[in-house]
């Protein structure tokens, strides 16, 4: 097994870095699309069949015996990260081509190398049944993620947030060795099957927070997400579009393994965590995107709210297996897998649109933009239907996973099954819905509509086939599952098996989304008739254009337009205490009648992620000085240095410490 891997990456290099350099894209793009043929022919299989496949088997001198295997929820997880990583190489190669003339043949060849070895280290990770392949795994995703982000390394502001990022993963990393160590040597093996004996002979609290803190690290779960909008900013959009729609899944998927290895006795505690993680982390995450300024951030702080929706829906469904109400947990379980899927596209779709904007405005601000609807029309068109999807406006896949989440609440207060903890869950996700309508509608309405703001703005084009090409995909999806949910059920209810035996067909989760697919296609249709009318209507008429009527004011300009700030200011009164705001420039003065010229610029950075990056900062700075008092200059210092090291390794070998 280690002999194959490693001749695996001595081959994916080698043919990556000895590519043509308009070439390194299509050989990086054959090698995730075949690693990800594969895996999603063995996941069709498992997802069919119902059976758990066996991919590799080895013994290590670390951890023991060492295996991966396949059930539905790694087939499910495997289907999103071949799907993701496939749309993001594809669009890499659109979007990176301007590239090719300012970075070096090997910059690139790094790049892509990075690229492709993170999505085969993902699908491995959803397939690695813990212990030491699991970890090398996840490792390997971490690096290369980090060296994606380092493509602009130039940039003062990529290096901190790569930086940050990398520390934040490690600290989670030596969480998750420290969760698998213990494993171990309590049950003898470091793999999740070892899990149920551990939790039925030992404290669950302890163990669960290590691993909910480690695998929380990766998925941007509250207060460990402030690397998240940082990173996403800072690596280009096709890296930011894999990392947001499928990376941080697979520290959901590592979530659910061990959440689903606690007997049910002891899941009421479980359930609360959950719960109470996933209301704070959606309502922080929805809240601060709202109040952002810059498409990328507020895309990166809608990833968090999204955890945060799974996080409710898997808290419900813990909640309802641990009440022993089989209904609520199917449908808290089925909603949760279905919005992990739903996510994965949306948001990879919307990343996509922000890598559009970017790479043809050269701006990310909403500020600077405006107008975008008819410069970019294929691209405005797809950004509404990603925003759509993500608001839950039917008849997209949105709609129907928190649809599924709503029905476990509604369920369990209708049964009277944690009715408060259920009214506070349905109070939670329904501010979470309603504050993203606001964010992307700001978003969509300030960069899309109205006028161009710069001449930059006015004068941009459409982007390449290729990249629309690559929206195609999670496009696709999207409305695959809006309008066939029936499908998407069979899938998840599949998947779900790792944590129920309840079919979903029993407890009327088919018939929801037979009804859903009516009403989605009656939708489609009424909207079609409506196009139809209007196209009739107007087609004997002479259609003119002219500014919006501005109440007898004859001479508007782009400044009087809604800025991201102006329109969301109403709620900037309750992010305030959530954020630490940087100004340039003055505001128009409430007294000033008539305005003159100002420059104003706001900025909102995530209070946590302050304090968060004060406290690493400040440490690094002690550890340094502290470092620096060793560095004397005198070679007999050296030399006493290494002696006391080999005999401090002396006396740890005489006790059996090593």
């Amino acid at each position: 097994m280690i002999l194959f891997l490693f001749l695996s990456f001595v081959a994916v290099v080698a043919a990556i870095f000895a590519a043509p350099l308009r070439a390194k894209a299509w050989v990086s793009l054959v090698l995730t699309g075949t690693g990800a043929a594969a895996a999603s022919a063995k996941a069709v299989e498992v997802l069919a069949t119902g059976r758990t496949a066996l991919l590799w088997s080895f013994d290590t001198p670390l951890f023991g015996h060492d295996s991966g295997s396949m059930d539905g929820l790694s087939a499910l997880l495997v289907l999103i990260i071949a799907i993701g990583s496939v749309a993001a190489t594809l669009y890499s190669r659109g979007y990176l081509a301007h590239h090719l003339t300012t970075k070096s043949p090997a910059h690139v060849a790094l790049h892509y190398t990075s690229l492709t070895l993170m999505s085969l280290a993902m699908l491995a990770v959803v397939c690695s049944d813990g212990g030491c392949s699991f970890l090398f795994f996840w490792e390997l995703m971490t690096i290369a993620s980090f060296l994606l982000i380092l493509f602009d390394a130039e940039r003062p502001e990529v290096r901190r947030a790569a930086l940050a990022y990398l520390i934040m993963m490690h600290v989670g990393f030596v969480l998750l060795i420290v969760g698998f160590a213990r494993l171990g040597a309590v049950c003898g093996s470091a793999s999740f099957a070892a899990l149920p004996a551990y939790f039925a002979q030992r404290p669950v609290l302890p163990l669960f927070v290590v691993f909910l803190a480690g695998f929380g690290m990766k998925a941007g779960l509250f207060p460990l997400h402030v690397w998240l909008p940082e990173a996403h900013p800072a690596a280009p959009s096709h890296v930011s579009a894999l990392m947001s729609g499928v990376m941080i899944k697979t520290g959901i998927y590592g979530i659910l393994r061990v959440t689903a290895a606690i007997p049910a006795a002891q899941m009421h505690t479980i359930g609360y965590i959950l719960l109470g993680l996933g209301a704070v982390t959606g309502l922080w995450g929805v809240i601060l995107a709202a109040a952002q300024n810059d498409v990328k951030r507020l895309l990166a702080y809608s990833s968090i709210e999204n955890i945060g929706v799974i996080l409710l829906g898997t808290g419900i469904a813990v909640l309802g297996k641990a009440s022993g109400n089989p209904t609520v947990a199917i449908c808290g379980i089925a909603g949760a897998l279905l919005h992990t899927l739903n996510h994965s596209f949306f948001k990879s779709l919307l990343f996509f649109g922000a890598g559009n904007i970017l790479s043809q405005t050269r701006t990310t601000s909403l500020d600077a933009l405006g107008g975008l609807g008819r410069h970019l029309p294929v691209t405005g068109l797809l950004f509404l239907v990603g925003t759509a999807a993500i608001c839950a406006l039917p008849p997209l896949n949105g709609f129907v996973s928190e649809l599924f989440i709503y029905s476990g609440i509604l369920t369990g207060i209708a049964e009277r099954s944690h009715t408060l903890v259920a009214a506070g869950a349905l109070t939670a996700l329904a501010l979470i819905g309603g504050i993203a309508v606001l964010a992307f509608t700001k978003l969509y309405s300030t960069v899309f509509l109205g006028s161009p703001r710069t001449h930059v703005v006015a004068e941009a084009e459409e982007v390449d086939s290729l990249r629309i090409a690559a929206m195609a995909l999670p496009l696709a999806g999207i409305l695959a599952v809006g309008l066939f949910p029936q499908y998407a059920l069979q899938i998840v209810a599949r998947a779900a098996d790792f944590f129920t035996d309840a079919p979903a067909e029993t407890y009327g989760l088919s018939t929801v989304c037979v009804a859903v697919c009516r009403t989605a296609w009656l939708l489609v249709a009424v909207i079609a008739a409506l196009a139809w009318v209007r196209y009739r209507l107007l087609r004997q008429r002479e259609v003119r254009q002219a500014p919006t009527w501005g109440c007898g004011f004859t001479a508007p300009n782009v400044r009087m337009q809604y800025t991201g700030e102006s329109f969301a200011e109403g709620l900037q009164s309750i992010a305030r205490p959530l954020t630490d705001d940087s100004c340039e420039g003055s505001p128009v003065g409430r007294n000033e009648i008539i305005p003159g010229a100002h420059n104003y610029d706001i900025r909102h950075r995530d209070r946590i992620g302050s304090l968060f990056s004060a406290w690493w900062v400040e440490a690094l700075r002690v550890l340094n000085g502290r470092v620096m008092r060793l560095r004397t200059g005198k070679i007999n210092h050296y030399v006493l240095f290494a002696l006391a090291f080999l005999a401090l390794i002396f006396v740890l070998s005489v006790f059996d410490l090593l």
